[in-house]
Formats: structure tokens, C-alpha cells, sequence
């Protein structure tokens, strides 16, 4: 496909912006190839700048899981804004969606509205640490939960997509809190904890992966950690940024049935506007000032855009056979795609839950960040740039997640998979 103008913008990016991009994770330097810079989107299709029109898997890394402009959420953002952008001042749309938010994840009484996961995620370790009066914070490899300095460890997406070890300007004194244990391993859980427990906050987990390639979770690993700290009073934070309202409508402790003390936001629940949110119980949440003594403030949290936008997205997702079309065909891509590239003779594994998916270049079954990082990395930057000469918009790494979207029809899967067929048979 002819990319000239998104070439001759990307170079006029990179003179102003460092990489030319606002966010890593877009750069394609890990697959050799230069950002697509998007023109406009429709549906479960984007354009970009040359008019080239590709069947779209980034879904704006996971939000748009209605699809690009669905009508609902165009009308709530074209009614809000008649009453203006922003007011640094409570609106009606905020107690809405706190509600819908409440109704629909098992673990949450209370919510506060912020702007990004990464505020979510860093947000909800201050609360813990304040709560308990610890400072140890467990996470797991490959797993992501921001950008903040002490989760920068082992971290997954983009950090493992640029092969960055941590990041230089994190301080040591920082990250000595935190601990990095395997994915789903039980085992390392049980023995960190009864070694340190005492010293540790909270455990933060993503509790479907999203951010290594999308790996599932064990449940009894999930079990496991519910049991495990609350045996030693450390609070459970599930990051389900990614994985709230696509896997299931209540999230991922929905699914599984385990209720965390704290669940992270994000994405879907702004409808594609910038948003994050923590919650819990309203014992945990009352700390939480002005009504607890623990600070978090932010002059655009509760942005009356995005509330109108993620009122409209879960009062969509909220309808009957939502989740049931969406798990069909995100099990009809992922298993098309095992299909024709065991078919080529290409090793691959292929995961599907809810409306996410993870395909892998390895012949290893994948259930941890060890196991992620065999997969074959100039495999899959090939079948990336074929695939998108094929029309088919992909992230651009072997460690971020497929999504799928209500408007993606059995059409766009077959051409998908088609596409497929060809490019495996290619590599």
C-alpha cells in the first residue's frame, strides 16, 4: 500500500516529538515498520492518511469496543458538549457513571474518576500503602500497570515491546519496594508472601494479561491470591484497565469469581476519551480525601465529555447478547488464525477471552512472561508488515493484545483470516 503521506508526516513529527510519537507503543520500530498516521475511522475499519482503509485490532489500544463512531456515543458526546468541555466542577454525568460503574463490578461500592490507567494504578498503590501502612508492592512480570516509577520493574507493552530493561530516572530507592514474581505461579506467590508479607501493601495483578501478548489467567492462580493476602493483610488490586468490561461486563472478577479489595479502570469506561478510575468498598474508599487523610486530586477527573462517552458505551455494552456475539467472534478469529497457520506449518498459539486475544510466533504453550518472550520476534514483524499490506491494522508488537469490537462482522473475521492464510503461507 502507497504510506508516502504518513511517511512525509512522520517525519515532520520526529523533529518535534521525541521518536515522533506521543506514546512508544505506536513508534513500529520493533517491527521495522513507520507509524501509519490515521485520517478517520468508521466502524470496525480505520483510514489513514493516504486513504489506505484497514480492518482495525487496536481499537485505540481496547477502547473502542462498540467500534470507531458508533451512533450512542457520538449523540452523548455531540449533546454534552452543547453544555460545554470542562467546568473544574461537579456535573450529573459523574454520579451516572459511578453508578453504572458500581452496578456492574462486584468489587466496587465507591469510585473516584480520574484521567489514565497509569493515574488509576498509582492512585490505588497510595491507597493501599496509606491503608495499611506498609510500603512492599507485589506485582508480576510482564505485566503493566503505567508508567509510575515503582511499577517500572519487569514491566510488559511497550517497555518490553523496546526491549528497556526498567527506565533510566527511576530511582533505586523507589523500586526497592517493589517485587517482580512469575505470571500464574503459585508457588513464588505463597513463598514471597510468607517470607514478607508482613512488609507488603498490596499485591497488583493484571488478572487477564493484556500487556505481555493477552495470557490467561490460571484460577486457581487467581484463587490463590485472594487467599493469600488476605492471610497476611495485604490488600488485592486488579488492574483491569484492559481488561474491565471486555472480558465480561462485571470484568474479569466477574468471570472468575474473586472480588479484589481495589479494581482499576480505564479505557472502555471513557468510550475512547482519555479516562481512569479506582474503586472499592466503601470502607477502603473513605480514606480517600476530602474524606480520608490520602491525597488524590486531578482538575480534570470526571471530564463531562468522557462521563457522556462511557455513560453511552456501557449502556450499549449492557444490552442482551453483547458479550455472547463478542466472545463468538473473538473465538472465531483466534481459532481461523491457529487453523491456517498450523495448516502453513507456522507454530503459533492462539488465546481468547472475552473480546481480547493473544497470538504468539512460538511452539511453547504460553502461560507467563518467560514463556511469552520465545515467541519468534522477526516472525512476527513479517507477518505484521504483511498483514497490514493486506489491510489488516495490527499493533505493532508480539506483546500487546488483538481486540475485537462489536462491529467487527463475520466478514472482517473471514477476511482476516484469509489474509492470514496467505501471509503464513508466505513465512
Amino acid at each position: 500500500m502507497n504510506q508516502t503521506r504518513s511517511k512525509t508526516l512522520f517525519k515532520e513529527a520526529a523533529a518535534l516529538i521525541p521518536g515522533g510519537v506521543n506514546s512508544p507503543v505506536r513508534a513500529g520500530k520493533a517491527v521495522g515498520a513507520t507509524p501509519l498516521f490515521i485520517d478517520r475511522a468508521q466502524g470496525a475499519e480505520i483510514v489513514d492518511a493516504d486513504g489506505n482503509v484497514y480492518i482495525d485490532y487496536i481499537g485505540s489500544w481496547g477502547p473502542m469496543i462498540l467500534g470507531h463512531r458508533h451512533p450512542a456515543v457520538m449523540a452523548a458526546i455531540e449533546t454534552v458538549l452543547k453544555r460545554g468541555l470542562s467546568f473544574g466542577a461537579s456535573t450529573d454525568l459523574e454520579a451516572r457513571l459511578a453508578r453504572m460503574v458500581a452496578d456492574a463490578m462486584p468489587s466496587i461500592e465507591m469510585v473516584r474518576m480520574v484521567n489514565s490507567g497509569t493515574e488509576a494504578t498509582m492512585s490505588a498503590i497510595r491507597l493501599a500503602r496509606g491503608i495499611t501502612g506498609r510500603d512492599g508492592l507485589v506485582k508480576f512480570d510482564g505485566c503493566y500497570h503505567g508508567h509510575a516509577d515503582m511499577l517500572l520493574v519487569d514491566a510488559g507493552s511497550g517497555v518490553a515491546t523496546q526491549a528497556i530493561p526498567g527506565s533510566p530516572g527511576v530511582p533505586a530507592d523507589v523500586v526497592r519496594h517493589t517485587i517482580s514474581l512469575p505470571y500464574n505461579n503459585t508457588a513464588a506467590l505463597k513463598e514471597c508472601l510468607d517470607r514478607q508479607g508482613e512488609q507488603i501493601a498490596c499485591v497488583i495483578v493484571e488478572p487477564v494479561a493484556g500487556n505481555m501478548g493477552m495470557v490467561e489467567p490460571d484460577p486457581e492462580f487467581l484463587s490463590a491470591l485472594r487467599k493469600e493476602t488476605e492471610k497476611h493483610g495485604c490488600l488485592l488490586i486488579f488492574d483491569e484497565v484492559m481488561s474491565g468490561f471486555r472480558v465480561a461486563y462485571g470484568g474479569a472478577q466477574a468471570r472468575y469469581s474473586i472480588t479484589p479489595d481495589i479494581t482499576c479502570l480505564g479505557k472502555v469506561i471513557g468510550g475512547g476519551m482519555p479516562v481512569g478510575a479506582y474503586g472499592g468498598s466503601r470502607q477502603i474508599m473513605k480514606h480517600i480525601a476530602p474524606e480520608g487523610n490520602i491525597y488524590q486530586a486531578g482538575t480534570l477527573s470526571g471530564n463531562p465529555v468522557a462521563m457522556a462517552a462511557g455513560i453511552a458505551t456501557l449502556s450499549e455494552l449492557n444490552k442482551p447478547g453483547v458479550y455472547e456475539g463478542l466472545e463468538t467472534r473473538t473465538r472465531r478469529l483466534a481459532d481461523g488464525l491457529a487453523r491456517t497457520a498450523a495448516d502453513a506449518g507456522v507454530p503459533v498459539q492462539a488465546h481468547a477471552v472475552g473480546a481480547m486475544l493473544g497470538l504468539f510466533f512460538t511452539d511453547r504453550p504460553v502461560t507467563d512472561f518467560a514463556s511469552a518472550k520465545t515467541s519468534d520476534l522477526s516472525r512476527f514483524a513479517a507477518y505484521y508488515r504483511a498483514m497490514l499490506g493486506k489491510g489488516i491494522f495490527l499493533a505493532p508488537s508480539q506483546f500487546e493484545a488483538i481486540f475485537v469490537s462489536t462491529a467487527h462482522t463475520d466478514d472482517h473475521i473471514d477476511r482476516t483470516v484469509n489474509a492470514a492464510k496467505a501471509v503464513f503461507a508466505g513465512l
